[in-house]
């Protein structure tokens, strides 16, 4: 389940950051990949809304797939959530950098 989640989220990503490191240059650009990565996030987050609200009127019975698409939500912005944090901190890194 996180394999998916995982390729999912960052498969742009990393076909991007391989054809950078290869020395061709990229057809996606980091804004692009990282513009795809919020909508994913943000459709999962709607897939899991639909899912509790399905649950909570009685027209969904399965509570195991309504917490499934819960937690694929929740993993996927914590992922989300990371990666910024990481961003952040190696902006931060560059700036410090005396010139």
């Amino acid at each position: 389940m996180i394999d998916s989640i995982k390729g999912g989220l960052i498969s742009g990503a990393g076909q991007a950051f391989s054809k950078a490191g290869s020395g061709a240059p990229s057809a996606e650009s980091f804004a692009s990949v990282l513009k795809e990565s919020v909508e994913k996030v943000n459709k999962l987050q709607g897939e899991a809304d639909h899912a509790i609200q399905g649950l909570a009127n009685g027209s969904v019975n399965n509570i195991h797939d309504t917490m499934i698409a819960v937690e694929k939500a929740n993993l996927s912005f914590n992922l989300m959530l990371q990666v910024k944090n990481k961003l952040l901190t190696a902006y931060e890194e560059v700036m410090r950098t005396q010139v």
